[in-house]
């Protein structure tokens, strides 16, 4: 079994994820890498207290805004975040940082909340501070 991390989804992903009963409510668990440092284009956005950001830090923000925004927006919750602390069963080269479950009362809110213009802007900071992440669908 291969495992690969991305930040985002292919083509086939998205059209995969796209078509078909988009009308079911669906839970999406995210299992998140977090990079060490996220580093701004913007060093103003950065560079706060005189030093970068972690990936954590930066990911923090866009799920501030996440919960309290962008999830509300389109009907939806997290219900569970947590660390990472160990693997009970199975073998893996490195563990994620972080897993996080959000319930959307259709896989069509999942769509509308990230092409939303605002949902954009707040991506930028979960962009910069993930290595990568598995997004798992589960119904």
């Amino acid at each position: 079994m291969k495992i690969k991390n991305a930040l985002r989804p292919n083509d086939e992903q998205i059209e995969d994820f796209s078509k078909g009963d988009v009308d079911t409510p669906i839970s999406m668990i995210n299992l998140l890498k977090f990079k060490e440092t996220a580093v701004y284009k913007d060093r103003r956005e950065t560079n706060i207290t005189g030093q970068d950001r972690t990936g954590q830090e930066a990911w923090a923000i866009y799920s501030q805004a996440c919960q309290n925004i962008h999830l509300k927006k389109v009907g939806s919750e997290g219900i569970f975040s947590g660390v990472v602390s160990q693997l009970m069963i199975g073998e893996i080269e490195e563990l994620w940082d972080w897993v996080v479950i959000v319930k959307y009362p259709i896989r069509k809110a999942m769509l509308e909340m990230i092409i939303d213009k605002d949902y954009l802007e707040s991506e930028k900071h979960r962009s910069l501070g993930l290595k990568g992440q598995l997004n798992i669908e589960a119904k």
